[in-house]
């Protein structure tokens, strides 16, 4: 039987195993990444890996301190510690220092602190704060607009910063809300979204248009079995296709088509959602409102694409899609780190006899590209044990989240896994060139303190939330 008076014995020493074999593993790498023959001592602090150590003992002073705090702190505070981690957020544009392009930075001393990994787990907080509370209303429009409003102002702070990688990791948030009952189709809308975005780029906005309008009447047609209303559809839809193309065409004008399937998009749209509501038709007019969005989202994406992404950024996408092929620019990382990673096949090359790492050919071979130094290191059964470690964390965490009575815990449960899983999943991905590279550390391996601190944090919070899981947490 556990003892509830004693918090150490309630303690999941499972996860917290794993979280000290990932840190030992990651600074293994670590030294092996940035191996120096005038400094072979993996205690030199004057290297990485020796700033690393130090890093990884104040990580576990932090995890020590997070379990001995009341966990009733937590739920008490999550709001005034959400503000305060924005207004830091906010400090950083007026005091910050710019690296690889980001001002989010914040250097005290020596040292360097990154706010927006902290956001993570202030933002974490406030949302199991707000979801917990007893006037909390998943469908409510007021509840929802609450909980946008938690999301979006840090991820707003955050892409002012430049730091693009950080502030994508917010939309995990979504799986979050759909484990407490948001509806499916917000889900479905974001997929869609990104599939819009993908088709536009490998193709263009017409022919996304062309795909959508063919897509929605098809799908109206399975759900509604209605051939005729369909055809009759198709043919305002048509009608008022051909009528600017004719005006157009009569006036001599030089108007781009586009405009012409946008216009038939949006004003039988307009047709379609009158009549649907005259005839009391949700169904009918969630289909057209999701159309609707679809069309204007992929429209604005070449806009956006090409005037308020960054050149690197639309670059890394391009060499990402298929796009093009530039294996010295912008493609340079990815393929770097897949010759890495290729090379060291089943056992690997051995302990510090990573080539293609230890000749400086992998950029950001400590922090973002860490996992080449393992797979190039241990091999395919390294990876793979690493990879077993991160899906080992991440069910234990889904366990010990749904085992709490306390919904506040389960919320921020799932909030730690699925910012975990986002950071593995996307890190580990743009390694192997199947996620764009978007600069997110891989957690408890990358070189970093703020990361390292910040996942620690994340972390060791809901462990202590777990370990109080036979009280029930006020609100």
């Amino acid at each position: 039987m556990p003892n509830r008076n004693n918090v150490w014995a309630n303690i999941d020493w499972i996860t917290v195993s794993i979280y000290l074999a990932m840190m030992f593993i990651g600074w293994i790498n670590i030294y092996a990444a940035v191996y120096n023959e005038e400094h072979k001592s993996i205690f030199d602090f004057t290297q990485q890996y020796g700033k690393q150590l130090i890093w990884i003992i104040a990580a576990i002073f932090i995890a020590v301190l997070m379990i001995n705090i009341d966990s009733k702190f937590f739920v008490t505070f999550s709001f005034p510690i959400y503000v305060i981690i924005l207004l830091l957020l906010m400090l950083v544009p007026f005091i910050g220092t710019e690296i690889n392009g980001a001002k989010s930075w914040i250097q005290i001393g020596n040292f360097l602190l990154q706010p927006s990994e902290f956001m993570k787990m202030a933002t974490s907080l406030a949302i199991a704060r707000y979801i917990s509370s007893y006037n909390f209303k998943m469908h409510s429009y007021k509840s929802l607009l609450t909980l946008a409003a938690i999301v979006f102002i840090p991820v707003g702070l955050i892409f002012l910063q430049n730091d693009t990688g950080s502030a994508i990791v917010f939309g995990v948030f979504l799986l979050v809300l759909y484990r407490e009952g948001l509806n499916g189709i917000v889900l479905f809308f974001s997929f869609l979204i990104v599939l819009v975005f993908i088709f536009t780029i490998i193709f263009d906005s017409y022919v996304t248009l062309l795909v959508l309008t063919i897509s929605a009447f098809l799908i109206n047609y399975l759900i509604r079995k209605k051939t005729k209303r369909n055809l009759i559809g198709m043919g305002i839809f048509a009608t008022i296709y051909g009528i600017f193309w004719l005006i157009n065409f009569l006036v001599q004008g030089n108007i781009d088509p586009l405009f012409f399937l946008l216009a038939a998009a949006v004003l039988s749209s307009a047709i379609f959602f009158l009549w649907a509501m005259v005839l009391r038709k949700r169904s009918l007019a969630l289909l057209i409102g999701i159309y609707l969005g679809s069309v204007l989202f992929a429209v604005s994406v070449d806009y956006v694409f090409d005037n308020i992404m960054e050149q690197h950024q639309r670059d890394r996408i391009n060499e990402l899609l298929g796009i093009q092929s530039d294996l010295h620019g912008a493609g340079y990382h990815v393929n770097q780190s897949k010759i890495a990673i290729g090379s060291g096949g089943l056992f690997g090359k051995g302990f510090l006899n990573g080539t293609q790492t230890k000749y400086d050919f992998v950029p950001e071979q400590s922090t973002d590209f860490i996992f080449c130094t393992v797979g190039e290191e241990w091999g395919f059964l390294g990876a793979l044990v690493v990879i077993g470690l991160f899906m080992g964390l991440l069910t234990r965490l889904i366990y010990l989240a749904e085992r709490n009575r306390s919904k506040f815990s389960r919320v921020y449960g799932y909030c730690v896994a699925t910012i975990l899983f986002f950071h593995f999943a996307v890190n580990i991905g743009m390694t192997i060139g199947l996620a764009p590279v978007i600069g997110i550390p891989l957690p408890f391996f990358s070189y970093g303190g703020s990361s390292l601190w910040s996942f620690t944090l994340l972390l060791f919070v809901f462990i202590r939330l777990d370990a109080s899981r036979f009280e029930q947490l006020s609100y």
